[in-house]
């Protein structure tokens, strides 16, 4: 990965922006339980409080890495067109025939779908290739390959 900000899809800001609206709710709903300096109680109310001051710090950090990931988006511009990056999509055909649509993300969920990050051993090894390239990448199983069909 180059220190240059990376585009994303719109697509990913959308979700980006979505779980963002959802920790920036969730950090106001713990800050809100979190008392002063003059904790009252027994051990327990104050291991409570910790936890949530941990949660707080948690939700913080998460936010301050999307809040970055999306400024740095944002500066970047779109997705190349004419090479595989960060950002793109990128149609493939399988060793077997298959073919697959595949977006190249920064980062991904479980619930993504035809994403690859752009650190995965495919992910990495689509970057930078144009369609009609022949991309060949260490799988858990050995060496695969992959012919770029197409760049979206």
């Amino acid at each position: 990965m180059s220190s240059e900000p990376e585009p994303i899809s719109d697509a990913s800001r959308r979700a980006l922006e979505e779980e963002l609206a959802t920790l920036r709710s969730e950090r106001a709903t713990v800050a809100a339980t979190l008392g002063g300096d003059d904790i009252a109680g027994d051990s327990a109310d104050a291991a409570d409080e910790l936890q949530r001051a941990d949660d707080v710090e948690r939700l913080d950090a998460r936010i301050t890495a999307i809040t970055t990931r999306l400024q740095q988006a944002a500066q970047s511009g779109a997705p190349p067109t004419d090479v595989a990056g960060v950002g793109s999509t990128v149609t493939v055909r399988l060793a077997d025939g298959a073919v697959e649509n595949l977006h190249i993300a920064v980062m991904a969920t479980e619930a993504d779908q035809g994403v690859v990050t752009a650190d995965s051993p495919l992910g990495h090894a689509l970057l930078g290739h144009r369609a009609g390239d022949t991309v060949s990448y260490d799988a858990p199983d050995g060496k695969q390959s992959v012919v770029v069909v197409a760049l979206g």
